[in-house]
């Protein structure tokens, strides 16, 4: 098994959907760091499902930071972050154990783990370990803001209803903490909500895009060839359960393009050197630029849905019928959007640290 992401700054995850604890430890972070646990709390929220619109599973994700932090600061030993399970229903996925649920991962971790695997709930598959993904990834951003490096996901599209796009970025990031599931137009949201609820009604599920922005970053960061900022962040993006796809700047636009379209026009402005479009999404040559990150995450349709599927029972060997019950997202695009913040800080903190210096993101530089 491989749980940890990142070279200099590392997180890695440990426990299982239905166990007893979740968590996560973040090493390499530097010291002075500033720990708020309101806003780990407040981010963990933004992850959890909304009346309406997600899971009946209500998990408080009440959490303990048991090291790391002294008197609210990083001190630059791992910092390790445990979240409570303690809205489980075991009983769930005893009838279907044999089943291969279609679009989850039961067949394939059965033939890599030899049916030791922990099934309940998918187990280390399960969303649900994003919540301490979240937790640290909510350190790894102060210490961006700290450096002032802002960043931001909106829910671009969800169920075909689109979102309108970034304007001023600060301003966004602001109301992305608030805003009606995760979009910047309140009349978007309130179509996409009805549009999962719809979805809901018919026992099926929705998917969408989410359109990730960050601000700030120094030109220069990024060890190409094989780390460059698009390798090390698909990586880790892909990573989150239910991403199927990751672009950069215009992305699979430019098929359609030609080259003196897609090509960004460098000019000075102000004394500083600045594209003037940004189709590539502030990343050239694997490096940044100095213009604004720009990528686009897909997230595919939740998997668990209520109507009858075909399937096999991979104990016995035999074709079979399925129909899901218990607790479950008709659509998860909205909560994957913290989850990408999160992994945006880590990754991006750990390139930085890579670049400049273990000590770069502490308060004594």
């Amino acid at each position: 098994m491989k749980n940890t992401l990142g070279t200099s700054v590392t997180v890695t995850l440990f426990g299982e959907s239905h166990g007893r604890e979740i968590g996560a430890v973040l090493s390499g972070m530097a010291p002075g760091v500033a720990v708020d646990e309101a806003t780990i709390a407040a981010a963990l929220a933004r992850r959890r499902p909304t009346v309406g619109t997600g899971t009946a599973r209500r998990e408080p994700d009440a959490f303990r930071v048991v090291s790391g932090v002294f008197h609210g600061k990083t001190t630059g030993a791992p910092l390790c972050i445990v979240i409570e399970n303690s809205d489980v229903r075991d009983g769930d996925y005893e009838a279907w154990r044999g089943l291969a649920r279609p679009g989850h991962a039961d067949y394939a971790a059965y033939m890599k783990y030899h049916g030791f695997e922990d099934y309940r709930g998918g187990g280390q598959f399960s969303g649900r370990m994003t919540a301490p993904l979240v937790a640290v990834g909510a350190v790894a951003e102060a210490a961006l803001f700290a450096k002032g490096i802002l960043l931001g996901t909106h829910v671009a599209e969800v169920g075909g209803v689109f979102d309108r796009a970034f304007g001023d970025f600060a301003a966004d990031f602001k109301t992305l903490l608030t805003a009606p599931l995760g979009m910047l137009d309140e009349k978007a949201a309130e179509k996409a909500k009805a549009v999962i609820a719809a979805a809901a009604d018919e026992g099926d599920s929705v998917g969408g895009v989410l359109e990730t922005a960050v601000t700030g970053l120094p030109a220069g960061v990024g060890e190409p060839f094989f780390d460059s900022v698009e390798s090390v962040l698909s990586h880790g993006l892909f990573s989150i359960p239910a991403v199927k796809g990751v672009a950069f700047g215009a992305g699979f636009d430019f098929a359609g393009m030609k080259g003196s379209e897609a090509n960004d026009p460098w000019r000075v402005v102000n004394g500083r050197p600045v594209t003037l479009t940004n189709k590539s999404g502030g990343v050239t040559g694997g490096i940044t630029n100095g213009m604004p990150l720009m990528f686009r995450t897909v997230v595919k349709p939740t998997p668990s849905i209520y109507k009858t599927q075909q399937t096999i029972d991979f104990f016995k060997g035999e074709n079979a019928d399925l129909r899901l019950q218990g607790r479950h997202d008709p659509a998860v695009v909205h909560r994957a959007r913290p989850v990408a913040d999160a992994v945006t800080a880590l990754v991006l903190c750990d390139l930085l640290a890579l670049r400049y210096g273990t000590d770069y993101l502490g308060s004594a530089t």
